[in-house]
């Protein structure tokens, strides 16, 4: 009978046993990216500091090419290498095509209806199709041709009258640049110099103003989208900030978008003469899968405005400081302008095949400043393996373009400005070479690649070719500060005051 009851009490903790595995049975454990340990709450915040390309860098350094930090109680994942950027934005493309859900997506870009907060699905792959074949078509581009020359003019024209005195070239560039776009975009600037133009609704200054907030505000680490249950505090005042931001860009483009329609109405049967006009044209189309609706619009309008102005004047504000800190690098520069341009002409936009060392200046400078040190933000659309490691659904993805450009197993002497390394050989900047990616890869790619190129080439050679750069009076090269900023798009920490004396004959200016 003993034996009996012992056989029995061991069938039952048996069962027992194997009820209890099947019922908890647990979940697979994961193989998650190495990172440091979070902290309760802030998760990893903590780690990022002032600039943090910097001080994700320093962190691959000592977890890898791919690793996972946790923001507040959400987890990001960090790549800095070309290799593991290749398998986000190649091999797991359509994966990882979402962006998160940001706050600065919700309150600068209409509820996310622009194309660089937008979800990935019907509207986001329409508004693409649209710019691709409607606004940076070679087509389009070549039809405000005449408009980039002229503006370029007058932007030269105003560098000579300053010759000899210290100059921001900062601030001009970006006068230059906002006066392109917006007559690219808009059909007319809209804004005033002064306050004395009665027909614009903002002066230079404003605008200028609205869209270094609109940078700014895109690219901070906002703590309520990372502890969402601070969000209704907003200690960092940035939710506030953005509201107040919103009115201010609504007000100007609604003006806009009334504007055109008027003259529409006017004249049912004009060709679209601007961006604007084609975003109203497509609006009306009703074969789109997603109808375009004003907020879209407005949103669209927003990423042109801000893409296409402050994102080409910095890229252009680099590459001067990188060549005055370099001198070297000036005098090949010059001396292959005047060997192929001449002195009788500026550089155009079609003679960039023939200018292999001015482009590998801005190659060069573009990899040791990328515009945006972190691609924007990607987001996981579903569980993947990336590299051996589990990616849960939603994780948040940073390509850190700033570590890749450094990456010593893709460059010799990384910190060294080389344009020389360029030379030679083809060297992808479209989204092909993972390790030089200024304009992004894979199906979130920047749209606006083609005018940017045209725009920064144009600007950093005829700057080269028409005027001798030079530091203020007992400034040298070692002095200029090449410190950043961060945000959405990283600046010169110090704008640079130099002297512009002109070269070419007083009738070109």
């Amino acid at each position: 009978m003993e034996n009996l009851w012992a056989l029995l009490a061991l069938v039952f903790v048996t069962l027992l046993t194997f009820l209890s595995k099947l019922v908890f049975k647990r979940r697979p454990e994961r193989k998650l990216p190495p990172g440091p340990k979070p902290w309760p709450i802030i998760g990893n915040l903590n780690l990022l500091g002032s600039v943090p390309h910097q001080s994700l860098h320093l962190l691959s350094q000592k977890y890898g090419e791919i690793m996972q930090l946790k923001f507040g109680k959400f987890p990001v994942v960090i790549a800095s290498s070309p290799e593991m950027a290749k398998q986000f934005l190649k091999v797991h493309d359509m994966a990882f095509a979402a962006r998160p859900a940001l706050a600065a997506g919700k309150y600068t870009s209409y509820n996310y209806s622009d194309m660089v907060w937008a979800p990935y699905g019907p509207f986001w792959r329409q508004a693409r199709k649209i710019y691709l074949t409607q606004v940076f078509s070679a087509k389009k581009l070549e039809s405000f041709e005449d408009i980039r020359v002229e503006e370029r003019r007058h932007f030269f024209s105003r560098l000579r009258s300053l010759s000899g005195k210290p100059v921001v070239l900062k601030d001009h560039l970006c006068r230059h640049t906002l006066s392109t776009i917006t007559r690219m975009v808009l059909g007319s600037k809209y804004f005033s110099e002064s306050g004395d133009d009665k027909s614009s609704i903002v002066k230079l200054d404003e605008l200028k103003a609205m869209l270094d907030e609109w940078f700014l505000l895109n690219g901070v680490f906002n703590i309520g989208d990372w502890i969402p249950w601070l969000n209704f505090l907003d200690l960092q005042g940035y939710g506030r900030r953005m509201k107040a931001l919103y009115k201010r860009f609504d007000k100007f483009h609604n003006y806009v978008i009334d504007d055109h329609q008027t003259k529409r109405a006017k004249d049912k049967d004009s060709i679209p003469r601007d961006v604007v006009d084609v975003l109203l044209q497509q609006a009306e189309d009703s074969d789109l899968d997603v109808k375009l609706t004003r907020d879209h619009i407005k949103g669209l309008l927003q990423d042109l405005l801000a893409g296409g102005s402050d994102t080409s004047a910095t890229t252009i504000e680099w590459a001067i400081l990188d060549i005055l800190k370099n001198p070297r690098v000036i005098e090949k520069a010059k001396e292959e302008l005047d060997r192929v341009i001449g002195r009788n002409k500026w550089v155009e936009e079609d003679d960039f095949s023939k200018l292999p060392y001015i482009n590998a200046v801005i190659m060069e400078s573009m990899r040791l400043h990328p515009l945006g040190t972190f691609l924007i933000p990607h987001s996981a659309m579903e569980d993947c393996k990336v590299a051996g490691y589990d990616i849960s659904k939603g994780t948040m993805i940073l390509i850190n373009t700033w570590s890749i450009g450094r990456d010593p197993n893709s460059w010799d002497a990384p910190e060294k400005f080389l344009p020389e390394r360029f030379l030679g050989k083809e060297t992808d900047i479209l989204g092909s070479n993972f390790a030089l990616l200024p304009f992004g890869s894979g199906r979130r790619r920047c749209p606006g690649y083609p005018l940017a190129l045209k725009i920064v080439r144009t600007m950093l050679a005829n700057l080269l070719h028409g005027f001798n750069l030079k530091l203020v009076d007992g400034m040298r090269p070692e002095d200029i500060c090449m410190e950043e900023t961060f945000g959405l798009a990283t600046h010169p920490k110090k704008p640079l005051a130099i002297i512009m004396e002109p070269t070419l004959p007083d009738n070109f200016y």
